[in-house]
Protein backbone atom coordinates (compact mmCIF):
# COMPACT_ATOMS: atom_id res chain seq x y z
CA UNK A 1 0.00 0.00 0.00
CA UNK A 2 1.44 3.35 -1.05
CA UNK A 3 1.29 5.86 1.78
CA UNK A 4 0.05 9.28 0.68
CA UNK A 5 0.82 10.65 4.13
CA UNK A 6 2.21 9.41 7.42
CA UNK A 7 0.16 8.90 10.57
CA UNK A 8 1.92 11.95 12.02
CA UNK A 9 0.83 14.09 9.08
CA UNK A 10 -2.76 12.86 9.38
CA UNK A 11 -2.70 13.61 13.09
CA UNK A 12 -1.56 17.16 12.33
CA UNK A 13 -4.18 17.80 9.61
CA UNK A 14 -7.24 16.35 11.36
CA UNK A 15 -7.86 19.20 13.87
CA UNK A 16 -7.80 21.65 10.96
CA UNK A 17 -10.42 19.84 8.85
CA UNK A 18 -12.77 18.35 11.48
CA UNK A 19 -15.75 20.63 12.10
CA UNK A 20 -19.24 20.64 13.55
CA UNK A 21 -20.45 19.60 10.08
CA UNK A 22 -18.35 16.42 10.09
CA UNK A 23 -19.00 15.51 13.75
CA UNK A 24 -21.45 12.78 14.71
CA UNK A 25 -22.40 15.04 17.65
CA UNK A 26 -22.57 18.59 16.27
CA UNK A 27 -24.12 19.93 19.49
CA UNK A 28 -21.21 18.59 21.57
CA UNK A 29 -18.53 19.69 19.09
CA UNK A 30 -16.44 22.79 19.89
CA UNK A 31 -13.47 24.48 18.21
CA UNK A 32 -11.48 23.63 21.37
CA UNK A 33 -12.21 19.91 20.84
CA UNK A 34 -12.31 19.56 17.04
CA UNK A 35 -12.05 15.75 16.99
CA UNK A 36 -15.18 15.31 19.11
CA UNK A 37 -17.59 12.90 17.41
CA UNK A 38 -15.23 11.98 14.57
CA UNK A 39 -13.98 8.51 15.51
CA UNK A 40 -15.96 6.50 12.92
CA UNK A 41 -15.21 8.72 9.92
CA UNK A 42 -11.57 9.25 10.90
CA UNK A 43 -11.12 5.49 11.34
CA UNK A 44 -12.50 4.92 7.84
CA UNK A 45 -10.05 7.46 6.42
CA UNK A 46 -7.17 5.93 8.39
CA UNK A 47 -8.10 2.55 6.95
CA UNK A 48 -8.04 4.07 3.45
CA UNK A 49 -4.53 5.35 4.08
CA UNK A 50 -2.91 2.69 6.27
CA UNK A 51 -5.02 -0.46 5.93
CA UNK A 52 -5.83 -2.66 8.90
CA UNK A 53 -9.19 -3.26 10.55
CA UNK A 54 -11.80 -1.11 12.26
CA UNK A 55 -12.23 -1.66 15.99
CA UNK A 56 -15.32 -0.57 17.93
CA UNK A 57 -16.04 -0.51 21.64
CA UNK A 58 -18.94 0.56 23.80
CA UNK A 59 -18.28 3.40 26.23
CA UNK A 60 -20.34 4.85 29.05
CA UNK A 61 -21.85 7.42 26.66
CA UNK A 62 -21.81 5.71 23.24
CA UNK A 63 -19.19 4.00 21.13
CA UNK A 64 -15.61 4.61 20.03
CA UNK A 65 -13.78 3.53 16.87
CA UNK A 66 -10.07 3.17 16.15
CA UNK A 67 -7.80 1.16 13.85
CA UNK A 68 -5.63 -1.92 14.30
CA UNK A 69 -2.92 -2.37 11.70
CA UNK A 70 -1.76 -5.71 10.30
CA UNK A 71 1.25 -5.63 12.67
CA UNK A 72 -1.19 -5.36 15.64
CA UNK A 73 -0.43 -1.65 16.22
CA UNK A 74 -3.40 0.40 17.41
CA UNK A 75 -3.95 3.78 15.75
CA UNK A 76 -6.43 6.04 17.53
CA UNK A 77 -6.45 9.46 15.91
CA UNK A 78 -9.43 10.73 17.93
CA UNK A 79 -8.49 9.54 21.43
CA UNK A 80 -7.55 13.14 22.26
CA UNK A 81 -11.25 14.09 22.17
CA UNK A 82 -11.59 12.54 25.64
CA UNK A 83 -8.77 14.57 27.18
CA UNK A 84 -7.17 12.94 30.19
CA UNK A 85 -10.28 10.82 30.93
CA UNK A 86 -10.34 8.05 28.32
CA UNK A 87 -13.56 6.11 28.95
CA UNK A 88 -13.56 2.40 29.63
CA UNK A 89 -13.73 0.49 26.34
CA UNK A 90 -16.17 -2.39 26.71
CA UNK A 91 -17.34 -5.09 24.31
CA UNK A 92 -14.52 -4.54 21.82
CA UNK A 93 -15.36 -5.94 18.38
CA UNK A 94 -14.11 -5.76 14.81
CA UNK A 95 -16.51 -3.84 12.58
CA UNK A 96 -16.66 -4.34 8.86
CA UNK A 97 -16.30 -1.22 6.73
CA UNK A 98 -19.68 -1.98 5.14
CA UNK A 99 -21.33 -1.83 8.57
CA UNK A 100 -19.84 1.58 9.40
CA UNK A 101 -20.83 2.87 5.97
CA UNK A 102 -24.39 1.51 6.26
CA UNK A 103 -25.45 4.72 8.01
CA UNK A 104 -26.27 7.50 5.49
CA UNK A 105 -25.15 10.33 7.80
CA UNK A 106 -21.81 8.59 8.38
CA UNK A 107 -21.33 8.25 4.62
CA UNK A 108 -22.06 11.94 4.13
CA UNK A 109 -19.61 12.97 6.89
CA UNK A 110 -16.96 10.54 5.61
CA UNK A 111 -17.02 11.94 2.06
CA UNK A 112 -16.97 15.53 3.26
CA UNK A 113 -14.01 14.88 5.57
CA UNK A 114 -12.22 12.85 2.89
CA UNK A 115 -12.56 15.69 0.37
CA UNK A 116 -11.16 18.14 2.93
CA UNK A 117 -8.26 15.80 3.58
CA UNK A 118 -7.53 15.51 -0.13
CA UNK A 119 -7.49 19.31 -0.43
CA UNK A 120 -5.07 19.57 2.51
CA UNK A 121 -2.85 16.55 1.87
CA UNK A 122 0.94 16.98 1.81
CA UNK A 123 0.93 15.57 -1.75
CA UNK A 124 -1.22 18.50 -2.90
CA UNK A 125 0.98 21.09 -1.21
CA UNK A 126 4.12 19.57 -2.80
CA UNK A 127 2.53 19.63 -6.25
CA UNK A 128 1.90 23.38 -6.09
Amino acid sequence: MKEIMTPEQLNEILPKICTRETSQDPEGWTPDNPLWGHCAVVSLIAQDLFGGILMRASTDNGTHYWNKLDDDTDLDFTRIQFGEKMPDLLNIVIRERSYVLSFPETVKRYWLLKSRLNENSPANSQAS
